[in-house]
């Protein structure tokens, strides 16, 4: 691929994956404003100062996802992880919460700390989903890095069932107050950069489908989710043959 080729291709992937990865939470930025200030560093529009604070906190860990991918003597620990959690919160605030027993509260949001309270969340039946307890948080992320770490000297999963079942394993901790989704897909995408893979983009407007096929991998089943991670990968890489290919009328800018 041409280096002009490959940077417009790089910067079709950041944006796509900054934006929608936000957009996912609730960040109102549009993907023009997403693009003005990342790429041209300038904001515009009437929004909170945290929403651009947090989409230029999730560029940088999106970068340093790529740095982390490319380094063989770096692995993923835990500390890498509560220092991405740092940089997407950017600092503490704080947050409407509900309480294990279903009550609404508020809470301070620390940065690159795990949990301290139960972070369930009430779903749209009205039953409340409990995650792990703040107690279990460290075991099982302790637990998490180790399979991760045995699964890549074993190098037996196929890198899309091992990018998706580190997300899909994250996201049932949920070991941080808030973050954890947007987390999960950077990890996710850890794992595609190390096997030279192009990124995962999860699109904002498929949020309906992506919520279901984790709720199916909640009830037992992840072969939902893997497959659908694998459809959206496809695209990325259609956009990758596509721009090395140079074919004529694809829109990589």
């Amino acid at each position: 691929m041409k280096a002009e080729y490959k940077q417009r291709l790089d910067k079709k992937f950041r944006l796509e994956f900054n934006y929608n990865s936000n957009h996912l939470e609730g960040n109102t930025l549009t993907y023009g404003e997403t693009e003005l200030l990342l790429i041209f560093d300038r904001t515009t529009g009437n929004h909170e100062l945290r929403e651009y604070e947090e989409m230029k906190g999730h560029d940088v860990a999106y970068e340093l996802i790529k740095e982390l991918a490319a380094d063989n003597e770096r692995p993923l620990t835990e500390t890498t992880i509560k220092n991405l959690h740092s940089l997407l919160l950017v600092r503490p605030f704080w947050k409407e919460a509900i309480t294990s027993d279903g009550q609404y509260t508020r809470r301070e949001i620390k940065v690159g700390n795990y949990k301290e309270y139960p972070n369930s969340v009430r779903l749209p039946n009205g039953e409340i989903f409990h995650y792990a307890s703040p107690e279990e948080t460290p075991i099982k992320m302790g637990e998490l890095m180790m399979w991760l770490r045995e699964e890549e000297e074993k190098n037996e999963l196929h890198p899309v069932v091992l990018a998706a079942m580190l997300h899909y394993n994250f996201v049932r901790i949920h070991p941080f107050d808030d973050g954890n989704g947007r987390l999960s897909r950077l990890l996710m995408n850890y794992v595609l950069f190390k096997h030279h893979l192009p990124p995962v983009v999860i699109k904002s407007a498929n949020k309906k489908e992506y919520l279901q096929v984790l709720a199916d991998a909640d009830s037992g089943n992840p072969e939902p989710f893997i497959e659908y991670i694998s459809q959206q990968l496809i695209w990325s890489l259609d956009l990758s043959i596509n721009a090395a290919l140079l074919k004529s009328g694809v829109k990589i800018s």
